[in-house]
């Protein structure tokens, strides 16, 4: 019944695209993609897609040439007789610029949507936006999903009181997604007003809420320096936290985040598996959650035409 239902990968993360499509009971597809001595790419598939719906899993983290990929794969299923093509980005990458916060800059993350979608995609798939109005950029349907399902999970089999533990939004940005884990897991919420001076650099300035005593989780869609989530945990420390454990979506982890997180005082760290994590950046301290079977069960839907939103009711 799904022989219609074919999923591709690029190279940016193989082995959550084999985690996807064993999720679906499926095998990835023939897909060749090669690099030529001058950098250019080369791709081709490698069986008859024609009529087919076409998945293709790529996160577009860097470098640029993950989204190149993606887009020369998405043109080729295109001029392949695809019988549509879903771009699977499970992280959308230039998602921090969403607008045009500066004169003469460009707004990168409705590029990125542009791409896309002019190369000839019917649809996008992506979890944990950093900002949801890049939703409002596409004329294509577009499904943002969340990774709180695996997420929960991992933070349950941590075993912390709720009466005694808080979420701590990092910044102001992520209060709204920290209040929504507070609110479900029953704990208290407390919130870091920080002031961003450059790109990636960031300070605390005050800390609103009640720390002292408990068991402090700090959860953000995206680890990328590290110096938010750190700086974070140090305030709840000096504020007479027990612990701190930080959760987040995407493990950017860009120098110097492994360092960083190494020397601080954050006890465990639970990100998903959204990007491929090399063994160089791994942590002793590190859980690595799946949301392989969040994103199977959303194409599922898709293909079948159910709804996608229903799996993610809080």
């Amino acid at each position: 019944m799904d022989e219609h239902l074919k999923i591709f990968t690029g190279r940016s993360n193989p082995v959550l695209a084999e985690g996807i499509a064993k999720s679906l009971g499926k095998e990835l597809g023939q897909l060749t993609i090669k690099t030529f001595s001058d950098g250019e790419l080369w791709i081709k598939f490698e069986e008859n897609i024609r009529g087919s719906d076409v998945f293709i899993i790529q996160p577009t983290n860097s470098p640029a040439e993950n989204i190149m990929e993606l887009i020369l794969i998405i043109d080729a299923a295109v001029r392949a007789s695809a019988n549509t093509v879903t771009a699977v980005i499970p992280y959308f990458g230039y998602g921090r610029q969403d607008r045009k916060d500066n004169p003469r800059v460009p707004i990168s993350s409705r590029v990125m949507v542009d791409l896309v979608t002019a190369t000839g995609a019917d649809r996008i798939i992506t979890m944990d936006l950093h900002s949801t109005q890049i939703q409002g950029f596409a004329t294509i349907p577009f499904d943002h999903l969340y990774s709180r399902m695996v997420l929960l999970d991992a933070i349950k089999a941590l075993g912390l009181d709720p009466e005694n533990s808080a979420v701590l939004a990092p910044d102001v940005g992520s209060a709204r997604m920290s209040q929504a884990y507070a609110k479900y897991l029953g704990m208290h919420f407390a919130l870091i007003d920080k002031r961003r001076y450059a790109p990636n650099k960031a300070e605390v300035m005050h800390l609103i809420g009640e720390l002292d005593g408990k068991d402090v989780l700090i959860i953000d869609d995206m680890i990328d320096t590290a110096g938010t989530t750190v700086n974070a945990a140090e305030a709840a420390m000096e504020n007479g936290a027990n612990s701190v454990t930080a959760v987040a979506t995407h493990a950017i982890l860009s120098d110097p985040a492994v360092e960083r997180i190494s020397q601080s005082s954050i006890k465990k760290l639970i990100v998903t598996d959204t990007l491929a994590i090399p063994d160089s950046k791994k942590l002793d301290n590190m859980e690595i959650v799946t949301v392989a079977q969040v994103f199977g069960e959303a194409i599922q839907r898709v293909y079948d035409g159910e709804s996608v939103s229903a799996l993610f009711e809080f």
